[in-house]
């Protein structure tokens, strides 16, 4: 038996499923990833300036028209085969926790529900003075000032300086969102990590948590990853190919043993 179709098969025999995800995953929907070499007008800032407290009490318009641009980019891109496929494998399994790192609206859009957005969104800005939420305008932001600088709204509540609603370089995850991921670590018994470089922490954690708890891991990466050694079924590839395989190999499997 191939590894797919191990995997499909721990899958069949699983009871509560979490699905870990990071940027590659987005990257396939032509999202740029925060590691690779920011390209164009970007290129000459340190990505670490732009997502940080104080880089933002630096600069706020650049800040927040970089924001904007990375807004506009996930509104513009569309899911791709593998967000739409752990959308439905939800609905052929008895229990799926969704935990992204991601902060497009990506999975929201392909049909999962609810998401564990570790590191916020794009999409949920708030206040940096008083954290009351922004009500951002329905539709696609236009090029932020040719790409370089846009002001930030006020808040309406306190008349602070509005931020984007991403945890930065320094700030702690949301905690109640981060005891429901850990919680759900703890009780899976099977945890894919998909797209994910396995090097932000905490967040990177949680597979080897899984590991340690006894669930069955696996990988979904083109790339090794620290995550390699622990991983019960490393499988390289795409995520929008393998996932998409692996939905499809299920609902046949389960289908066939449904049938009279």
């Amino acid at each position: 038996m191939d590894a797919l179709s191990s995997v499909v098969s721990r899958l069949q025999m699983a009871q509560h499923v979490v699905i870990f995800t990071g940027a590659g995953v987005s990257a396939e929907s032509a999202i740029p990833t925060f590691r690779d070499a920011l390209t164009g007008l970007w290129s000459r800032y340190d990505p670490s300036l732009l997502a940080s407290p104080e880089g933002f009490l630096s600069d706020p318009d650049l800040v927040w028209g970089w924001y904007e641009w990375r807004r506009r980019k996930s509104l513009l891109a569309a899911p791709n085969a593998a967000h739409r496929s752990i959308a439905a494998l939800a609905n052929c399994l008895p229990e799926l926790t969704l935990i992204t790192q991601n902060v497009d609206n990506l999975h929201e859009r392909s049909g999962s529900s609810p998401v564990l957005r570790l590191h916020g969104s794009l999409h949920h800005p708030r206040c940096f003075n008083c954290a009351t939420p922004y009500p951002l305008p329905e539709g696609i932001p236009d090029e932020p000032d040719g790409g370089r600088r846009l002001p930030p709204p006020r808040c309406g509540r306190c008349g602070g300086p509005v931020r984007p609603g991403v945890v930065w370089f320094g700030e702690s995850l949301p905690e109640p969102i981060w005891k429901q991921a850990e919680q759900a670590t703890d009780h899976c018994d099977l945890l894919f990590s998909i797209g994910t470089s396995s090097l932000v922490w905490p967040a990177a954690h949680l597979p080897f948590q899984a590991k340690q708890n006894g669930a069955t891991v696996v990988q979904v990466n083109p790339n090794a990853t620290t995550l390699d050694p622990v991983a019960d079924y490393n499988l390289r590839g795409l995520a929008g190919e393998i996932m998409p395989s692996i939905f499809h190999s299920l609902q046949s499997s389960l289908a066939a043993r449904s049938a009279p």
